[in-house]
């Protein structure tokens, strides 16, 4: 059993994301080989993960922060701090309006 503190990781990423070019970092925390992967994301204010694909059914929940999710048609959903969604099968992208940390799962 592997328990990690994901308020000291967040802490963690968020200083790695500071000193970074890209304006984040992140860890995964399970899925080396696992069906299952989450993956820890900071990102800084302004920063985002651009249009990508879905490797599988995914959530995103929100540790810190102010997020956007958004897909190619424009449309997007603002999250905060406790939030949790479904990420839709289709081309998607995460901006951070604020300091923020997610936890990405996907069912791979």
């Amino acid at each position: 059993m592997t328990t990690v503190n994901l308020n000291t990781l967040a802490d963690e990423l968020l200083a790695h994301a500071a000193q970074a070019r890209a304006g984040r970092a992140s860890e995964t925390v399970r899925g080396h080989g696992d069906r299952l992967r989450e993956t820890v994301i900071a990102l800084l204010a302004g920063q985002a993960l651009h249009d990508h694909e879905s490797p599988g059914e995914a959530t995103l929940q929100v540790l810190r922060g102010e997020v956007r999710l958004t897909v190619p048609d424009g449309g997007s959903q603002a999250l905060t701090a406790g939030d949790r969604t479904d990420i839709p099968p289709v081309r998607h992208g995460l901006s951070a309006d604020t300091d923020a940390v997610v936890l990405l799962t996907v069912a791979l």
